[in-house]
């Protein structure tokens, strides 16, 4: 279920929900939700069951049940439209969780800060602490590890007959680590790893690691 790495001194606990857990800041990082996608489909005719918008929440419950976190720092795109009627289950949930969340706003993050403040989320554009840089476009900064999003990370795994098979995963180079979207049909993008990277995959409850040869 979880995978474990240390950067820069710094333990990480890796989950196959796509979450990663920062051991030493108490702290649960989580990319590319798109909560309201699903709402944001259906309205425009594409059919997708209604129960599916409920799973990111039963998601983010169960990372937090696990980890105990003292705080939630989402790494961009939140929420992936404007405002529709997921915003109230949102909200809901904020309220219930009751913990302090930062948003690190991405490029789907197009509802007005001052929605996010009226439900006590804090909205900013990065972070920098302890050595580390969030954000949610990758970025790479002098002095500085980067935890980020955006790109829906995958590895594609070639078998006997040409079989492939295309896994979410988190993606490591020596200075960033590119987390995998948290968020229900989000989609990927197929990597190409180099040597020197790390890639951990995600296999149904699984997170291992994937050698480069």
């Amino acid at each position: 279920m979880t995978h474990s790495i240390t950067i820069n001194q710094n333990e990480f606990i890796l989950h196959c929900t796509g979450a990663v857990y920062w051991v030493q800041k108490r702290l649960l990082l989580i990319s590319d939700v798109h909560l309201g996608k699903v709402s944001h489909f259906r309205k425009h005719g594409v059919a997708l069951p209604g129960q599916a918008m409920f799973k990111n929440y039963q998601k983010m419950d169960t990372v937090i049940g696990l980890f105990q976190p003292e705080g939630i720092c989402f790494l961009g795109d939140l929420f992936h439209s404007s405002l529709n009627k997921e915003w109230d289950l949102f909200s809901g949930w904020v309220a219930k969780t009751g913990l302090p969340i930062v948003l690190v706003a991405g490029n789907h993050d197009i509802i007005h800060p001052r929605k996010y403040e009226a439900i006590h989320i804090q909205v900013v554009s990065e972070l920098s602490t302890n050595g580390f840089f969030l954000t949610h476009h990758p970025e790479e900064r002098e002095g500085f590890f980067t935890l980020c999003g955006h790109i829906h990370p995958a590895v594609e795994l070639k078998g006997a007959g040409r079989q492939f098979l295309k896994l979410p995963c988190f993606f490591r180079t020596g200075s960033q680590m590119i987390l995998p979207a948290f968020g229900e049909f989000t989609g990927t993008f197929v990597m190409t790893p180099q040597q020197g990277n790390a890639i951990y995959a995600i296999t149904g409850d699984i997170v291992s690691e994937i050698k480069i040869s």
